[in-house]
């Protein structure tokens, strides 16, 4: 901000840290700015005042296109996402707990125990899907495993089972690195563990 002000910015400055809308600039003039581009040159700091209230669309693509090409994400890690507790309807703790119970069991019984404990969330979502693995992004491990309320309610429980296992094999895949996918490893790992490889749900 002391940089801006220095460059000659007259209007309020806010910095924030949100990749969606990386500079934007207020009806008053003010400018909102994302925190990594503290470290840019001044020379993009300059094109981006270019453009505040100028209104020539040469100067604004030019800014626009020094912005977009500087890596923030490599400067500032964005905040993870808080995810939304759903709201329970009655006897979904039970599901729930018999869900953990599961993946505690299957984890032990087909994975050596090796795999990570997971949240489950029930979804009302899910139409043609039966379940689907949650991950923060391809480095990080599964942070949830979400099962369709319709496949819980219509279907036995031996077919949530495979579902659970289903989706335990994509843990397997993040936890260890690999591509989440579909492909001869997932098949292998199925036939490993007894369960269709056949897609229940989607990544």
């Amino acid at each position: 901000m002391e940089r801006l002000t220095q460059l000659g910015m007259p209007h309020p400055v806010t910095v924030h840290e949100n990749r969606t809308v990386l500079v934007s600039f207020t009806d008053r003039g003010g400018l909102w700015i994302h925190r990594g581009y503290a470290y840019v040159s001044d020379r993009t700091l300059k094109a981006v005042l270019a453009s505040v209230g100028s209104g020539r669309r040469p100067l604004m693509k030019q800014a626009e296109l020094e912005v977009v090409s500087f890596p923030v994400e490599e400067y500032v890690t964005p905040r993870p996402r808080r995810m939304r507790r759903p709201r329970l309807r009655p006897g979904d703790r039970r599901l729930l707990a018999d869900l953990a119970e599961m993946h505690g069991r299957l984890n032990e019984m087909h994975f050596d125990g090796r795999l990570a404990p997971v949240g489950f969330r029930i979804s009302d979502r899910m139409r043609t899907r039966l379940g689907e693995v949650i991950i923060r992004s391809e480095t990080d491990p599964v942070v949830e495993i979400r099962i369709s309320r319709q496949h819980l309610l219509h279907d036995q429980w031996n077919e949530v089972r495979d579902t659970v296992l289903h989706e335990m094999i994509h843990q397997w895949q993040a936890e260890s690195g690999v591509e989440l996918d579909h492909g001869p490893a997932f098949r292998k790992k199925a036939k490993e563990i007894g369960v269709l490889p056949r897609s229940h749900g989607s990544l």
